[in-house]
């Protein structure tokens, strides 16, 4: 059985598939045997029922996916494209799958703990002014990322997206990045797993608790996407009732309504200030709050993953509107009436100390007995939250490099079951870097892995809001509207341009942090820990270019991207009607519904 289509350049290949295989309607792969005289596929023994049959059918998803023959003559660009389009991920993920992943996969400590630090640092107004702005930049490029996975909901995303409307060492660059990013975080987290628990009990050696963590990240991941998407989905649920519960709790507090009866309103804003270190110290916020942020591009990511993305990606992707606003925005506002920049508890450790926790600073600062450590708790579960994301992005994104040629093919090994093997191991096996926990180096060595990740998300969301951009671009000049994508970014190309040169923007002043850190005088070592991130993925662009040399292609022009390859087939005119029997109904709504479909 095969299914063909025009193989010249930018209208897609020819696709087969082995006639030896058989599969279901739900995607599972069916155990079979194939009869080579009658040419038919029949039932093994093994698979009707009982223990052989089932256990026979879990060590068989093991087994390779065969995507079938890729057309020789393709060039890279179009082999890449091919091969995301006919990835072998299993379409599981639901709607609230999506959601619980959009709406609360990104809290972790960049929120609960390195607030502190930026509180610390630039003063409570400055943490609101800088996550505003990069809550906008974060809105505006989810939008971008949710047209671009709704138009192509391939394996890699945006990471292979860039590789055809940018340029392929664009893609090497990026790519290589993003994998480096959630190679380090994953370490990270359970170190700060173990760290969170010495809350309670310190006696513990830190490495048996990193341990029993690794343990079951490993055994979440063997159940493939599907099982991180219903972890996820809890975890995400119990932090965003703590986030509520705060909110709630310290507009009691700021009021006089705890334990200690003493009024606050905006005294910390006067007394010691609302701006601490100037415009240096608003300036060093904004890398913390891109930390803060890091993980919100993983709704795309899924995007390959989900039962029917052009339904569940819209209304996840407004939804990060509900995340910037509820969950960042008023918490932080409230922790900074709560808890003055110079607090000394706030400066006393690294990011991943749960005492330097502004949120859990403003309890025991109101006199409350129990609740710090139900917040620990929550932190711990934000921890493990991020950690279980981290090996769910690196294994997709090892999968996705392995399919740009940018790895060894053994890199894109995804079984039958749609589990990207190859990329978990690998992911799991640099997760081993969190017993290093046990060393006395443990300091020096995770502050140069967070040196590599350090500004990963903004050279990653600066891509998102370049390719969509490029995208827009790549239609306008090949002679197609917008009236054929059943999605578009509610913030339009003007958003991505404000999201690019936002993100540039950052990456300038950080720069000028580096070099010139506060309260320091200027130092190599200061500027790599805060900069090298920047400096590799040069490298790494350079890397591409001395490999490829004649054949590299530094920027493809509108007219020669591939808008074709692995785009969902749409009717545009049905699209067209749709779309106006859509709006021509919410129109005829009440107000309140007509807002709630605009964000939702």
């Amino acid at each position: 059985m095969s299914d063909t289509t025009d193989n010249k350049k930018g209208q897609g290949t020819i696709f087969e598939v082995n006639p030896k295989k058989a599969y279901n309607t739900n995607d599972e792969v069916a155990s079979t045997s194939y009869d080579s005289s009658s040419g038919s596929i029949s039932e093994t023994e093994e698979s009707k029922g009982g223990f052989k049959g089932w256990f026979h059918n879990f060590i068989d998803g093991f087994k390779r996916y065969d995507v079938g023959e890729i057309d020789p003559n393709l060039t890279d660009i179009e082999r890449t494209a091919v091969i995301a389009a006919k990835a072998p991920l299993k379409r599981k993920l639901k709607s609230i799958h999506i959601q619980m992943i959009a709406i609360g996969g990104a809290i972790g400590t960049g929120l609960f703990v390195g607030s502190g630090t930026a509180l610390a640092t630039g003063g409570p107004a400055s943490l609101i002014i800088c996550y505003s702005l990069t809550g906008a930049m974060i809105f505006c490029t989810v939008q971008a990322l949710g047209e671009l996975s709704v138009a192509y909901p391939v394996a890699g995303s945006f990471l292979s997206l860039c590789n055809r409307f940018i340029s392929p060492g664009w893609g090497f660059m990026i790519s290589w990045n993003y994998a480096m990013q959630w190679l380090i975080v994953m370490p990270l987290e359970l170190v700060a797993a173990s760290l969170t628990i010495q809350f309670w009990n310190s006696s513990v050696n830190p490495g048996a608790w990193v341990a029993i963590f690794y343990c079951t990240i490993v055994i979440i991941n063997l159940f493939g996407s599907l099982g991180y998407a219903n972890v996820e989905s809890v975890l995400s649920m119990i932090k965003i009732v703590a986030i509520v519960g705060f909110c709630i709790l310290g507009v009691v507090l700021n009021c006089g309504g705890g334990p200690n009866g003493k009024y606050i309103g905006g005294m910390y804003f006067h007394n010691p200030g609302a701006f601490n270190h100037g415009f240096k110290g608003l300036c060093s916020v904004f890398v913390t709050a891109a930390f803060s942020f890091e993980g919100t591009e993983l709704v795309g990511l899924a995007s390959a993953e989900t039962q029917n993305p052009e339904k569940v990606l819209p209304s996840a992707t407004k939804q990060v509107v509900w995340r910037v606003v509820l969950f960042y925005l008023v918490s932080l506002t409230l922790v900074g009436l709560l808890v003055p920049y110079n607090d000394s508890r706030l400066l006393q450790s690294s990011s991943v100390d749960v005492t330097a926790s502004p949120f859990v600073i403003s309890i025991e600062n109101a006199g409350i007995k129990v609740l710090p450590s139900i917040f620990n708790g929550v932190i711990l579960i934000s921890v493990i939250s991020v950690a279980n994301s981290a090996v769910f992005g690196c294994s997709r994104t090892i999968a996705s490099l392995a399919d740009q040629s940018f790895a060894p093919k053994w890199f894109g090994y995804i079984d039958r079951t749609g589990r990207p093997l190859a990329g978990v191991g690998l992911a799991l096996l640099f997760g081993l870097l969190c017993f290093l926990s046990a060393t006395p180096k443990e300091a020096e060595v995770f502050s140069w892995l967070m040196a590599l990740s350090g500004l990963s998300s903004i050279c990653t969301w600066g891509t998102i809001c370049l390719c969509h951009i490029r995208f827009r671009n790549a239609m306008k000049v090949q002679g197609r509207t917008t009236d054929e994508l059943s999605f578009t970014a509610i913030s339009g190309v003007i958003g991505s341009w404000f999201g690019l040169i936002l993100n540039c923007l950052v990456l300038v002043v950080e720069f000028w942090i580096s070099l010139f850190p506060i309260g320091s005088k200027p130092n190599a070592k200061a500027f790599f820990q805060s900069y090298l991130n920047v400096v590799v993925n040069i490298g790494l662009f350079i890397i591409y270019l001395l490999w490829k040399r004649r054949k590299s292609i530094v920027w493809i022009h509108g007219k020669d991207v591939d808008l074709v390859t692995g785009r969902k087939k749409v009717d545009v005119d049905l699209v067209r009607q749709e779309k106006a029997e859509m709006k021509a109904y919410i129109r005829s709504r009440p107000w309140w519904y007509r807002t709630y479909k605009f964000w939702c």
